[in-house]
């Protein structure tokens, strides 16, 4: 199969929706598949032939890396209508192009919905009110649902989510896989030194972006809070973001620069090397959809200690993989201590979380993707569109009109 994946976001972009497309690419490429993607921006030094650009106006806010444009340049519309599938991972800009450019010559659309919309609309737009958002959300996403083939909810929260916002369409359950080959293998663990953190010490570690949807603040006042009575508690964050300098400061103001290390951004390849360092995994998000942090985590053998939300609720077994609280930096704080303070609970859950994640191996959830893109394909080739208008359209979009940008 010749498989398009569009994104508004892209390397050098780094997200668990970016990781996600790269890992579903190798698995796929390896099965002799021919993966193409496209997005905007400027061409990257780490693209290959299969990486298709269009320009855009960069949008600067919160550091988003997003590119604005609505259309394709003329190679890359060419190379979209050539697909025998386009697989959507994300609804606005890449989902209305797809519809554009792949539906009027019969090319099945898939959409994953990896975000909780709503969640993030509050949290980078906090003027615009909250019915006001909900309600274009409404307005959007049911019908951009019934336009195209098939919704794909990685968790069966994100498919309660969507039927809420009023998505009649087919939609179908398939997880966001990892490769767990890393994270299950013995590695060497990153030196805690570096952070004045000894053997004595517990490390409770975050990894993921720094930004407002994941919850940090609510993490670090759980952490102060539990810190006061475990003095061998630090916290790691591993990761980058327009939050750090806000966090740096709650940091100092609360008196834990010498409990709570800022990392920074690491290589997606040395992750498990500094989750082999750590002996908790917490994350206070309700943002998630389908964490795959987490699920790295619990591959690595650390117990999560998360706030009881769709996302994380359905990956993390409350006693058994790990400890889910509800949204109160009180409840949080206990979890961590509850951990912190025994180290025989640690390794029963840790333990647990390493064979529950086997779930989630990528081969796995890609193999059902396949078989979801192969039934879509044979529908539509029962009913093909007649060759007049494949050529009409094809010459229409070729047409050498200006670009936006």
């Amino acid at each position: 199969m010749r498989i398009g994946m569009m994104a508004d976001l892209y390397r050098p972009h780094i997200s668990g929706v970016t990781n996600y497309i790269d890992l579903t690419r190798e698995v796929l490429t390896s099965w002799g598949h021919e993966v193409f993607i496209f997005t905007f921006g400027e061409p990257q030094p780490d693209d290959d032939d299969y990486v298709i650009r269009s320009p855009g106006l960069p949008l600067r806010f919160a550091s988003s890396g997003l590119y604005l444009n609505v259309r394709y340049t003329p190679e890359a519309r060419r190379a979209l209508q050539a697909m025998d599938i386009v697989h959507v991972h994300h609804p606005f800009l890449s989902g209305r192009l797809a519809l554009r450019y792949a539906k009027p010559v019969n090319i099945p659309i898939v959409f994953t919905n990896h975000t909780r919309y709503d969640l993030y609309m509050r949290a980078y737009l906090p003027l615009v009110p909250e019915a006001l958002g909900d309600m274009a959300l409404r307005a959007y996403l049911p019908r951009f649902c019934r336009e195209i083939d098939l919704t794909i909810a990685p968790s069966r929260g994100v498919l309660k989510m969507l039927r809420d916002l009023g998505v009649d369409a087919d939609i179908r359950v398939i997880p966001n896989g990892v490769d767990l080959t890393a994270f299950t293998q013995p590695v060497q663990p990153v030196a805690r030194e570096q952070w004045g953190i000894g053997p004595e010490h517990v490390v409770v570690m975050y990894v993921g972006r720094l930004g407002p949807e994941k919850n940090l603040p609510f993490l670090l006042r759980a952490f102060w809070g539990m810190a006061q009575v475990y003095p061998q508690a630090h916290l790691v964050l591993v990761g980058d973001g327009p939050e750090r300098e806000n966090l740096q400061d709650r940091v100092q103001h609360m008196r834990l620069t010498d409990r709570v290390h800022f990392a920074g951004m690491v290589p997606y390849e040395d992750v498990p090397r500094y989750l082999a360092a750590a002996d908790i995994f917490a994350t206070a998000s309700d943002t998630e959809v389908h964490p795959l942090s987490v699920i790295e985590a619990m591959a690595s053998g650390l117990p999560v200690v998360g706030v009881r939300s769709p996302g994380v609720g359905e990956v993390v077994e409350h006693n058994r993989t790990g400890l889910l609280v509800e949204k109160d930096v009180a409840a949080f704080a206990s979890a961590l201590g509850r951990l912190v303070g025994d180290g025989a609970l640690r390794r029963r859950l840790g333990e647990q979380a390493r064979q529950a994640a086997s779930a989630f191996d990528i081969r796995h959830t890609t193999r059902a993707l396949v078989s979801e893109y192969e039934r879509l394909i044979r529908q539509h080739r029962q009913h093909q569109v007649p060759w007049w208008r494949r050529w009409w359209t094809r010459w229409w979009h070729s047409e050498d009109v200006p670009l936006l940008f």
